[in-house]
């Protein structure tokens, strides 16, 4: 166990590093940072690395294992209703006390944290039951897909200008490090309860769908609750004077998310421990095992946000509004491009989904390239909302193109790229995105004069959007790639053949 650690905080440490780099070079030439802030990000730093070896462990051995088990339970029952009560139930208490949407709430309170949380909650409850239907009936996500996204943006028309990009940022931090690795597991389970041809592609696609629900019902309560007056919350930073003041910032906010993330996991174990009972799905040994991963998950994920929120936050709207407010405010867009190529692969959920990527498709799409896709998308929409910031363009001419092409790609790959990649969406706009990304984007729109809540707010729909396209084209030079080996094997396996006739032909002769 302790060589397995270790070897995820050597990944870790790979992962934060190139982040970190950016941050203390931006911070020694055109953005200059106060010493209490940098040292609050490079410690905060330092538990990023610890939290996301522990996390990675944890999810490997308890979160992937118990949702798996799950999926495979909720698969085998055999009314449908039960299926779909139990999966907006699961579906709706993992999402209540996920940290990244406690993050966006406390950003946005012109509406209460509460009511915004629940209605995301419910919005993650009725997409998982149906995700979990599509599985068992085997309904085409892509169909899905051309049916919902439409209706989103209609509905977004009727929504309140100052709520749009709320509502899509509400889809984007909903699928967070807590419930990502169990509806991803939650998936493998259901698939392969029903096994076909086309069981590979049914693994994927719960997290897309999950995405989807928030936007729906955050819309909805946009046009229902008329925010008016809507504002933004912004960080205001605390002089510190010593190394001891800088501790203190981290001993004070830990307990706090030890409670949240606390709070997030226990509906999972509950709910397990309720399955467990019914079914013995899991023997003592491996059960035994999950317990200890899952301590692994609580202390990674403490480590993780306590460092991004208390290190991570402050830095990243100090670094967007001191380019903003400089002699070349356009340096957002080069800034941006860089830290959104760098900051996804320190996304704790973007390594799960990496990994069950590869293993589900038998290491034909490896974790290598998944990771270059989702860089390339990121670094795109990264500097899509810095030029968002810059001109104050509304999210719609970012979106629209963006989601049309999006789906129209899955009528040209493979489908269990357009699962993995509408799945990518979701994984990649995760804690880093919300505590990171989020006020870089409201440091700058503020210093720039701008709209919080137009300008700055869509950063995470926008990185949720991106790997939709560029995953998709991974999946299309792939399946292009695979068509011209089988030729050449067909062409080859020909002349063979050919050479064979040719030989028995002449010795027939002789």
């Amino acid at each position: 166990m302790n060589k397995i650690l270790k070897e995820k905080i050597r990944e870790a440490i790979s992962s934060v590093l190139p982040i970190t780099g950016i941050v203390l070079v931006l911070s020694m030439t055109v953005a200059p940072m106060p010493l209490g802030t940098l040292l609050l990000f490079l410690a905060g730093a330092v538990l990023l690395v610890v939290g996301m070896g522990f996390f990675s462990l944890g999810a490997d051995i308890s979160m992937m294992p118990l949702g798996e088990a799950m999926g495979t339970q909720v698969g085998s029952m055999r009314r449908w209703q039960t299926v779909a009560v139990l999966s907006f139930l699961l579906g709706a208490v993992v999402t209540v006390a996920e940290p990244d949407l406690q993050v966006l709430a406390k950003q946005v309170p012109a509406i209460p944290d509460s009511v915004l949380i629940f209605t995301v909650a419910a919005g993650v409850g009725l997409f998982l039951a149906l995700a979990m239907l599509r599985t068992r009936f085997h309904w085409p996500l892509a169909r899905l897909l051309l049916v919902l996204y439409p209706a989103v943006f209609l509905l977004a028309l009727l929504a309140p200008r100052d709520f749009i990009a709320v509502a899509f940022d509400a889809g984007g931090v909903t699928t967070g490090p807590v419930t990502v690795p169990f509806i991803m597991a939650l998936g493998v389970g259901m698939a392969a309860v029903f096994g076909r041809g086309g069981a590979k592609e049914d693994s994927f696609g719960l997290v897309a769908l999950c995405s989807v629900g928030p936007i729906f019902m955050v819309l909805l309560l946009g046009i229902v609750y008329h925010p008016a007056g809507a504002a933004a919350n912004t960080f205001v930073p605390q002089e510190m004077f010593n190394t001891q003041d800088v501790a203190r910032q981290f001993v004070r906010q830990a307990p706090l998310f030890f409670k949240e993330v606390a709070l997030a996991l226990a509906p999972v174990v509950v709910a397990f421990a309720v399955f467990q009972l019914y079914c013995r799905c899991m023997p003592r040994r491996k059960l035994v095992q999950a317990g200890v991963g899952v301590l692994y998950t609580l202390v990674g994920l403490v480590l993780f946000l306590t460092g991004v929120n208390v290190g991570f936050m402050p830095a990243g709207q100090y670094l967007g509004s001191a380019l903003a407010s400089s002699a070349a405010p356009w340096l957002l867009l080069p800034v941006g491009f860089v830290v959104g190529w760098f900051i996804v692969t320190a996304e704790p959920a973007v390594h799960v989904l990496t990994v069950q990527v590869e293993e589900v498709s038998g290491g034909a799409i490896s974790r290598r390239a998944m990771l270059r896709g989702l860089s390339v998308g990121v670094s795109l929409s990264v500097t899509l909302a810095m030029v968002r910031v810059l001109t104050g363009l509304s999210i719609f001419w970012f979106l629209v193109p963006g989601y049309l092409l999006a789906l129209g790609l899955s009528f040209f790959v493979p489908p269990i790229f357009t699962g993995i990649a509408f799945d990518s969406g979701g994984v990649a706009s995760g804690p880093m995105t919300a505590t990171f990304l989020l006020p870089f984007a409201m440091g700058a729109s503020e210093s720039l004069g701008g709209n919080l809540l137009t300008d700055a707010f869509g950063v995470v729909a926008m990185v949720a959007m991106t790997p939709l396209v560029t995953i998709q084209l991974l999946g299309f030079a792939f399946s292009r790639k695979a068509q011209a080996e089988k030729r050449r094997a067909a062409a080859a396996e020909d002349e063979i053949i050919e050479y064979d006739c040719g030989y028995g032909c002449e010795e027939g002769e002789a």
